[in-house]
């Protein structure tokens, strides 16, 4: 898999059909890793912290879930690179999979919200094999806890663990317990709750012309302001001084 270097951050060169194909044909490698969907806001935050940084880069995949970064990424020669988000990832990857053996596992957000998104999986995929849900406790879990939870997906025999949690808490949460079970963990932020329609997803012509964040912000613009503006200004500041010291 081919990656570049963002601000540090080691992006995965694909779109959303060589992603999808990447992990079907190698989920042998992928067991026991895990997968993460990078946006300008948590390149931002990888760049400022080494160790959430190291978290991104040793995943099985980093998608570019951010029109800026693959837009970046072709002008830097990898021409395939497109925008993968998590929701539609995770709604591929449950569709290529529903009438196939792969057994999937749902971890994070609320028990309403995971109940929103089971009716929707069992009326759009009614075969889909879901062997594990669950909700986020909101607060990090005791090494028992987390041992008991690595022990159930074990026992569900789980192919895929689902998790919802924000970042930068998910992709940590995923690079610490993945290795202990035998699925590849993958974390989708927002993913839950826009496939199942409890957060609405932005007109598909906004998200054709990379405006979904301006929809987003309009449904919650107090609490985006500062991740838009603060963060979105540090990402164009944070590549002209890459560019700039790279010619020095």
């Amino acid at each position: 898999m081919r990656r570049v270097n963002i601000l540090g951050v080691e992006i995965s060169a694909v779109n959303k059909e060589t992603a999808i194909q990447y992990l079907l044909e190698n989920m042998d490698k992928a067991r026991g890793r895990y997968i993460c969907a990078c946006n300008v806001h948590t390149t931002v935050t990888a760049h400022e912290n080494l160790d959430y940084q190291a978290v991104q880069n040793n995943s099985f995949m980093t998608l570019p879930d951010g029109k800026p970064l693959s837009s970046v990424g072709v002008r830097r020669g990898y021409s395939e690179m497109g925008r993968v988000t998590g929701p539609d990832f995770m709604e591929q990857v449950i569709a290529a999979t529903e009438k196939s053996d792969a057994r999937h596992y749902f971890y994070g957000t609320t028990q309403k919200n995971l109940n929103a998104l089971l009716e929707y999986l069992k009326a759009n995929y009614p075969q889909l094999s879901i062997v594990g849900c669950e909700p986020s406790l909101f607060r990090p879990l005791t090494v028992q806890e987390e041992t008991a939870l690595c022990d159930r997906i074990n026992e569900s025999k789980a192919d895929f663990v689902w998790v919802a949690l924000g970042a930068p808490r998910q992709e940590k949460f995923c690079a610490k317990l993945s290795k202990k079970t035998n699925a590849v963990w993958i974390a989708v932020g927002g993913a839950f709750n826009v496939i199942s329609g409890v957060i609405p997803r932005a007109p598909q012509w906004m998200q054709d012309h990379s405006l979904e964040w301006l929809y987003r912000w309009s449904k919650e613009p107090k609490r985006l302001f500062k991740r838009y503006v603060e963060t979105n200004s540090k990402f164009v500041f944070y590549l002209i001084r890459e560019k700039v010291e790279k010619k020095e």
